[in-house]
């Protein structure tokens, strides 16, 4: 049922071509050796696990789904993912980006990040399994006390243990501030936690022998509100002192949550009865642990919807060319067959190219990111560093909302591309659409996500980082704007520019009067910023492939074409999401609750 190639030449055009990542990663100690070689034999491995492993047991993990024993409170996964688990492990691919110190390969991030576009299109449900686990990873290496490094990261970077995060509540959701979860002190230095958490993603599983949970819960007499919430690690069993699985700690799974899509991962709620845990940092700072955790995790979900993007146009392109109805209007293309295929259409080529666009878009923007992470975590220079890390916190809101809403408009239309067996489950389009419309939930929804972008990101620091990034946007313009080949790409870009920065202080100003004009600017606030972006890296791209479109290659005059339509077509956009952003609150506050 369909089919997914992962799409390495484009990945090595955006590593190699476009950020020039082996000269970057020269510049920090940690990845000096790392060459294109080693780069490309990561992704052509990668890409043969994921198509030949992961993609088959995609669409029958989707119809089997999880099974959940009320008797033992397990739960047993689709067939074939604990096998393709399995091999995940043992091909060291957890590992791929860990520290060496705790058993990791010790590769960049922005090789990891490649790698999980290709385990994300190939099977979304499956990956989160090991997904959470790299964020359990980051959290507890930044934050965990070295006892608690030694004790656990060396499971969870060899993949023998799993981790989750038990953050939602029946009672709040984004707010965690209610959240109402206890935790004990014990003599010995552990403690106790009881509550109720939901929608706890992976929470239990028969993929691994272990699963170490981190939860948020309240310490006696701590302050109301966010300011009293201290993150706990709450493992399934016990360890023994030589870091065998011991006794089962009373964290079980109550019940696992029908959904609408991703129905390969557990989805559970989580019950705690008095379950043995040990705290992470300090007590009433578990958000600020936590965060490392939820900011991975948000970076993640963007790879799940450029994932689910790329695969979904794969198999469009396949069935349009494949699939014949009608003639094309002017003129038969292939006379000799009753109607020719769909994809000489006018209209199935504008949904083709919308999901080649936004996935191309979205691999050059994740990948930059992932490589400023990298910059981040291991540049000599603390400037730079700081620099590197203030551009990821304005980035990551853009990642995990702009992202997730172009897969579900990309899905979308590559299951209307099948016209009425698109909506049939045998062709596995319909899969795609439900697994995507999660993606723009849970996280943080993409609202929340648009006022951390406008009210903290930007509107916080008076627009610092938003500045610093459109200074290498005017850049770029100067040093380009001259040439008469690329202003088709590089007009609308500084144009977009000048509009965001007035948009952002015409908001700003309305802001010091009415709070609420940033709650209603903020979603079409955040796409226009997000084309901005796009604009950016399809601008670069660009002009990379009018220099070589005349080389034998014709990759480089499909990338041209790709970025000819987004400027054409989708960029475009801007100019509604503008007027909507510059309309103000009254439009959507004047009518009282009552009358709705």
């Amino acid at each position: 049922m369909g089919q997914y190639v992962a799409p390495i030449r484009d990945m090595q055009f955006v590593l190699h071509e476009l950020l020039k990542v082996e000269d970057e990663l020269k510049t920090l100690p940690n990845y000096s050796e790392i060459d294109a070689d080693i780069i490309n034999q990561v992704l052509e491995e990668g890409g043969k696990f994921t198509s030949e492993v992961l993609f088959p047991l995609n669409h029958s993990g989707d119809r089997e789904g999880c099974h959940y024993d009320g008797a033992t409170k397990s739960v047993t996964t689709p067939k074939g993912f604990k096998e393709a688990y399995k091999q995940y492990v043992e091909g060291g691919w957890a590992a791929l980006a860990c520290d060496p110190e705790y058993g990791g390969q010790g590769l960049p991030v922005v090789m990891n990040n490649s790698f999980y576009e290709m385990l994300n299109s190939a099977n979304q449900a499956w990956t989160m399994y090991p997904g959470l686990s790299h964020g359990a990873y980051e959290c507890l290496k930044e934050h965990g006390t070295d006892e608690q490094k030694k004790t656990y990261l060396p499971k969870l970077v060899s993949g023998e243990w799993t981790g989750t995060m038990c953050l939602t509540e029946p009672h709040c959701g984004t707010d965690l501030g209610m959240l109402r979860s206890k935790a004990l002190p014990q003599e010995d230095g552990s403690w106790l936690i009881t509550g109720n958490k939901i929608f706890i993603s992976a929470g239990e599983h028969d993929m691994a022998e272990n699963i170490l949970h981190l939860v948020l819960a309240r310490v006696p007499d701590a302050p109301e509100g966010s300011k009293g919430i201290s993150l706990f690690l709450v493992p399934k069993f016990l360890p023994n002192a030589d870091g065998s699985v011991g006794e089962r700690n009373p964290i079980t799974c109550g019940a696992i949550e029908e959904k609408m899509g991703i129905h390969g991962n557990s989805t559970c709620q989580m019950n705690l009865d008095g379950a043995k845990g040990w705290i992470i940092g300090q007590p009433n700072k578990g958000l600020n642990a936590m965060f490392v955790f939820m900011n991975a995790a948000r970076l993640g979900v963007g790879m799940q919807s450029l994932g689910l993007t790329e695969v979904a146009y794969q198999n469009a392109v396949v069935y349009a060319k494949d699939r014949i109805q009608m003639r094309s209007l002017t003129g038969p293309k292939n006379p000799e067959k009753p109607a020719d295929p769909i994809i000489v259409h006018a209209d199935v080529r504008r949904m083709l190219l919308t999901g080649r666009a936004y996935a191309e878009g979205a691999r050059a923007f994740t990948s930059y990111v992932a490589l400023q992470i990298d910059r981040e975590l291991h540049h000599p220079d603390e400037d730079v560093r700081k620099e590197a890390g203030d551009e990821v916190a304005l980035l990551t809101p853009i990642i995990k909302a702009f992202i997730t809403d172009n897969a579900w408009i990309a899905t979308s239309e590559a299951m209307q591309v099948y016209g009425g067996h698109g909506y049939i489950s045998e062709w596995g389009m319909e899969q795609y659409v439900r697994d995507a419309r999660i993606n723009l939930i849970y996280e943080g929804t993409n609202t929340v996500q648009s006022l951390d972008l406008l009210g903290r990101k930007i509107l916080g620091d008076n627009g610092a980082k938003l500045r610093k990034f459109g200074e290498k946007i005017k850049s770029f313009v100067e040093e380009n704007g001259l040439d008469e080949n690329l202003s088709e790409f590089i007009t609308p870009l500084g144009d977009l520019g000048d509009k965001v920065t007035k948009l952002t202080m015409e908001i700003g100003m309305k802001a010091f009067q009415n709070a609420d004009e940033v709650g209603a600017a903020a979603v079409p606030y955040l796409r226009v910023v997000g084309h901005l972006v796009y604009s950016y890296f399809f601008a670069q791209m660009a002009k990379i492939a009018l220099e070589k479109q005349d080389s034998s290659d014709t990759f480089y005059k499909t990338k041209l074409a790709t970025a000819r339509f987004y400027f054409a077509r989708l960029q475009p956009e801007t100019a509604t999401l503008i007027r909507q952003a510059r309309s103000g609150s009254a439009n959507l506050m004047a009518l009282d609750a009552d009358l709705f």
